[in-house]
């Protein structure tokens, strides 16, 4: 369900989950656009030289993954501000969730604080996040 306004929102609402595409190929996408072709994030071989258990995904990616949860709730949405935790990395060609609930309403700024998380298969969260957005 998308909302288009403030009105459209409650306390403690759910924003739909979705699994961003964090495959190899999409990572490359971004990282290239990015200007951030460390091997660590384009290459398993050379994100184990750098003992990581394979290639990560961009910190910034997984930013950009937590705004586009809530554009995909409020496509009309500003976000002002987004607070990021980085808990353990975002690993490429696995499965990811992200989810998001509404921790707070404030009407005199039309706006709504939502937290946020990326977890991995097994349940453990590996991003979590506070974003502040203004609605219309």
């Amino acid at each position: 369900m998308t909302v288009q306004r403030f009105e459209d929102v409650a306390f403690g609402a759910e924003l739909p989950a979705f699994e961003p595409d964090t495959g190899i190929e999409n990572v490359r996408r971004f990282a290239r656009a990015a200007e951030m072709m460390a091997g660590r994030f384009i290459d398993h071989a050379e994100a184990r030289k750098e003992g990581l258990p394979g290639a990560i995904v961009p910190g910034v990616m997984s930013q950009g993954i937590l705004a586009a949860m809530i554009h995909r709730w409020a496509p009309d949405a500003e976000i002002v501000k987004i607070d990021t935790v980085f808990r353990a990395p975002v690993m490429v060609d696995e499965p990811h969730r992200v989810n998001g609930v509404v921790t707070d309403l404030d009407a005199a700024t039309r706006s709504v604080e939502v937290d946020l998380t990326v977890t991995n298969r097994a349940g453990e969260t590996r991003v979590l996040g506070t974003a502040r957005v203004r609605l219309p």
